[in-house]
């Protein structure tokens, strides 16, 4: 090799090792572009979080149907597990026993949680009003003045100790009856519920949608209270009630921040897709059973509902103190000067997520 050659090949070397080191600059660009963010920078802790649910087909739980069904919780680095149970309480008890993660439920627990000396908190919201309603079967339904009728009758929720049952002992304690007045029996949430109030099962139920609506419309109940709208909830409650939430165990939200954030991103996402979609574009991303082999029916109930859904995920401090209200106006275990409320929900979650979407 000549002289010449031999300055000018430190230059050629380097002139290759740059043009590789760029190569393999593009490679590695191109390879993390396919990776979603959350896997190498803010990666959940828990990306399989098992989520417990009580009723998932009921509008009750739209967003979060909303959020699996379009990918919102995959594109936040999330493989969720969902379990359906037939009401709330059941849910809770999955979490509590420890075969579940988080709960999709009625905010009202966490406030009975901590009642006794257990610590949940709710850190999303879904519905800020409880989107439920009480009829009473339309054979009755002429001798009906007022929740005193409903004594000795038999009366389905969708489980013993969810929120349909929880609301509606405060409704008829509000009429001087007490729980122990009626008899309680759990229906779910669906076909079974409407086959027992057809049947004759069941005299009065008080339940969610779509299931409430097809009843109604079949003729076989009249409602006596509606809490689907934010006149019947004040009408009841004297106020807007926080509703179906993503809650779980204190311990589990410290220890797991990243995962919790991640939920909450894709629930706030949900709510507002729910916001602006027609009752079609929901009805288009549903599952087909969960329309109840009736679409017009679906579209109908979400009509119905629609005011009932949160468009930001958080949760009022005035309705997280009417549900402590209406929860100790019936509840003696409940004394209000010992409820920390504040421990019982937190909007962090959700305020990082509305300011994600903007």
């Amino acid at each position: 090799m000549s002289i010449a050659a031999l300055r000018a090949a430190p230059k050629r070397f380097a002139l290759q090792g740059r043009v590789f080191m760029r190569s393999i600059g593009f490679v590695l660009a191109a390879a993390l572009s396919t990776v979603p963010w959350t896997s190498w920078a803010q990666a959940p802790e828990k990306k399989d979080v098992h989520i417990a649910v009580g009723g998932k087909a009921a509008l009750y739980y739209l967003p979060l149907t909303i959020a699996e069904q379009l990918g919102y919780f995959k594109d936040e680095g999330l493989d969720p597990k969902i379990s359906d149970f037939a009401g709330g309480s059941q849910a809770l008890r999955a979490v509590v026993g420890g075969s579940a993660d988080v709960v999709s439920g009625a905010y009202e627990h966490t406030i009975n949680m901590q009642a006794n000396k257990q610590s949940m908190v709710a850190f999303v919201q879904m519905g800020r009003l409880p989107q439920m309603a009480v009829g009473i079967a339309s054979a009755r339904a002429a001798s009906y003045r007022s929740p005193k009728d409903l004594k000795g009758l038999k009366v389905g929720v969708s489980a013993p100790g969810s929120s349909t049952n929880i609301l509606f002992n405060y409704f008829i304690g509000k009429d001087g009856l007490k729980s122990a007045d009626v008899s309680i029996i759990g229906v779910g949430t669906g076909a079974q519920a409407i086959a027992a109030m057809k049947s004759g099962q069941i005299d009065a139920i008080s339940n969610v949608d779509p299931m409430m609506t097809k009843l109604e419309q079949d003729g076989a109940i009249k409602i006596i209270a509606d809490w689907r709208t934010v006149k019947g909830t004040e009408q009841t409650f004297g106020g807007q009630l926080p509703a179906a939430s993503l809650y779980a165990p204190t311990k589990f939200v410290k220890e797991n921040p990243r995962t919790v954030q991640a939920l909450a991103n894709a629930i706030v996402r949900a709510n507002r897709w729910v916001a602006k979609a027609s009752a079609t574009d929901v009805v288009k991303v549903v599952p087909e059973a969960y329309v109840l082999g009736d679409r017009a029916l679906y579209l109908f109930a979400f009509d119905k509902v629609r005011e009932a859904f949160s468009p930001d995920g958080m949760i009022s401090d005035a309705g997280a103190k009417a549900t402590l209200k209406v929860l100790a106006g019936y509840n003696p275990k409940i004394n209000p000067a010992e409820i920390r409320l504040d421990e019982t929900y937190t909007n962090a979650f959700a305020r990082k997520a509305n300011a994600k979407f903007k």
